[in-house]
Order: structure tokens, then sequence, then C-alpha cells
């Protein structure tokens, strides 16, 4: 078994900053991960028109930037989605998977990263982190949850009764894994458990890539929670509501 797996393994049973949900009702969170600027300008025009706020995971050196072939977000996007009331969160800055980094590296980015978003927070920090990638090991599950209310990985499964806010797990609205059905039953599992059901994509794009959502697989997911009478909200406000 590589080193990898055996963290991602471990990191899922090693439960760090153990919480019980007690909102006594289904909560959902969209968030984009990275993001691509059409998480933004195409993604956010499909949010407004459901009366939806995301989050937006963002690594700090990827602002401004075209990395092979696909286009970032600049400032003038943080400052919008600050205006429209979206949750700009954290996602490392240089974007590298965090168990491979020693301890004084980790410092090294958070802070960096924070000095980045501050501008756009207001002078103030960052509340949600998600991993790079995914990839956590109980190490670094530890550093991120004394930084932030909350810590998301790609682990696809809801959140209910009790759940480790070091590692929450989140569903994919992707291309490479899309399957309408399942998605389905997910969101009324999430009602009858009274769970938080976290969606995650990176682009949205009428041709997207692999880890892309088109407008319509986002505007199906909203149009489902809607129907399902779950109230959507940002990982920041979501895990005040979720756990009071």
């Amino acid at each position: 078994m590589s080193l990898a797996r055996f963290n991602r393994l471990l990191s899922r049973h090693a439960t760090v900053k153990s919480a019980a949900l007690t909102a006594g009702r289904p909560i959902a969170s969209i968030t984009f991960d990275d993001f691509p600027r059409s998480a933004w300008s195409e993604g956010g025009p499909v949010l407004a028109r459901h009366g939806v706020r995301a989050t937006y995971y963002t690594s700090g050196s990827f602002c401004g930037r075209t990395v092979e072939g696909r286009v970032f977000y600049d400032a003038d996007d943080l400052h919008a989605l600050t205006a429209a009331g979206h949750e700009i969160a954290c996602h490392s800055f240089a974007h590298q998977p965090t168990p491979d980094l020693s301890m004084q590296d980790l410092e090294a980015d958070a802070a960096r990263n924070a000095e980045f978003l501050k501008p756009f927070l207001g002078g103030g920090r960052a509340e949600s982190y998600a991993f790079p990638y995914g990839l956590a090991s109980p190490r670094t599950k530890r550093f991120f949850a004394a930084r932030f209310t909350n810590v998301r990985g790609v682990h696809p499964k809801l959140n209910s009764g009790r759940v480790d806010l070091a590692l929450l797990n989140a569903i994919s609205m992707e291309t490479r894994c899309w399957d309408s059905a399942a998605i389905c039953e997910a969101i009324t599992r999430a009602r009858h458990d009274c769970a938080w059901i976290i969606f995650y994509s990176h682009g949205v794009s009428e041709t997207p890539g692999e880890y892309d959502s088109t407008p319509a697989m986002l505007s199906e997911v909203l149009g489902r929670l809607a129907e399902a009478r779950i109230e959507i909200l940002p990982m920041r406000e979501a895990v005040k509501t979720a756990i009071g």
C-alpha cells in the first residue's frame, strides 16, 4: 500500500474534531475548489437565479493566472464574490498535497495564503478550508482543525450524526463522476437523516473538463435541493447552524 493511500484511509478513521449535528434539519452547501474563473463567471449567474450563496476555496498562487489552459480568478472576481455574499475560503497558497509538507512548510504556506486573502476579507481570516486534491493525514488534519472552524475533504458521503469537522465529506458535481440518480438519492437521504450534504466542483462551463460541471448540472443540484426544501448555506454559516 502506498503512503498516500495509507494516509487517505487513516485520515478518514482518525477523528480529530468530533461534533454532533444538532440542527434537527438538513443543510446543504455548494463549494468550488481552486477556483477557475468560470466557477464565478458562469456559475455565479446560476447561483444568483436560485438565490444561493456558495463557498469558493481559493489558492493565492492561482490569482490572475492561466495554468495548463485553465483561466483562474483574479482580484476583481474576489471583490465581486464578497459583494454578492459568497464565502471566500482557504485552499492553501501553493496548492500542494498537505501530507507531503513539513510542519514548517505548512506554517509558511498557511501564513502566505492568510495574508493574500486578508484584503478580500476586510482584514479578517478565512473560516473554512479544503484540502488540495482532497489529500489529508492525521497530522495535517490536526494542523488545519486548529485554524479553521471547518475543514473539507472529498470522501463521497453525507455528514450525519457525529462528524469530524477536520475532514467533512463532500459529493462531487464534476462530469467525471456525475450521476443524476445518485445525487437525487443522496439529497433524499440527507433530508431523511437531517444531514449536512456538501457538494463540490471546480469550474462551470458549457464545455466542461472532467473536474468541472455544466451550468445545467449545477442548476439541477440547486433545483433538487429546493424541491427537498433543504436550506443552502456557505460553509462558514452551515457549520454554525449544523452544530448549534
